[in-house]
């Protein structure tokens, strides 16, 4: 699937290539999905490695383990420090743009992180790109509504990773399967939920009201990772990793 494109000016972000021009698509080997909590996950395969959103051990991820981890590159919603923490070894990026980094086409696209244009949290950089044969779309820091040229760039993804728990700056479950069904991926790996009793001052609230949004899709509850083949099945799976 081509990516759609618009001007670097109107995404607000930059080019940085660390790799040389024309390099081939990266093996469809398909990939591993690794959890760490929160809305971490470091994505393996096509000779590549992505950590999503690294967190500090503060605020409603307290009580984790920090993804202390290597990977090519690191993909961050915002530098806020539940999801854009120093705390692996790797390329971070969290600024909107497109990159090619380590044989990846990644793009950045801005929008508001909160409900309300970004006055209250500012503005937060949602991901796309093809590892494993498979096309990914990251929208694990937002609550904001897609617009019909978000919806244009980001395509129709494979794998969906999206923020569910609601409070301030994440979707909640309606609107997550809001987007879900704007964007109609395969397989959709939630995140940015609590599991069991919430921190203190934590507003994120559980999987569930998601899970509830989206009845009748079929849902796969698992431990820590799961491997995905670079060619999916059709229909819709919700995979739920702890």
């Amino acid at each position: 699937m081509a990516f759609a494109t618009r001007s670097l000016a109107a995404l607000g972000g930059l080019t940085l290539s660390l790799t040389a021009p024309g390099l081939p698509a990266l093996a469809n080997t398909g990939v591993t999905v690794t959890s760490y909590g929160h809305s971490a996950l470091l994505v393996q395969g096509g000779g590549a490695s992505v950590l999503i959103n690294p967190f500090r051990a503060v605020g409603c991820a307290a009580g984790l383990a920090e993804p202390r981890v290597s990977a090519n590159v690191i993909l961050a919603s915002s530098r806020l420090l539940d999801e854009g923490a120093a705390v692996a070894s790797g390329t971070m990026l969290s600024a909107p743009g497109s990159y090619r980094l380590a044989g990846l086409r990644i793009e950045g696209i801005a929008v508001a992180h909160d409900r309300f244009g970004g006055r209250r949290f500012g503005q937060a950089t949602l991901w796309r790109w093809r590892q494993g044969g498979l096309e990914f779309a990251h929208l694990g820091g937002t609550a904001a509504p897609l617009s019909a040229e978000d919806q244009v760039l980001l395509g129709k993804p494979d794998v969906l990773i999206i923020g569910v728990g609601g409070g301030a700056k994440v979707y909640d479950g309606t609107e997550a399967a809001a987007v879900v069904r704007q964007l109609a991926p395969r397989r959709v790996i939630p995140v940015q939920y609590v599991s069991g009793r919430a921190p203190k001052a934590c507003d994120l609230s559980s999987v569930e009201p998601f899970l509830k949004a989206m009845a009748g899709t079929p849902v796969k509850r698992g431990g820590s990772s799961l491997s995905l083949p670079a060619k999916l099945g059709n229909g819709l799976q919700i995979d739920v990793l702890r």
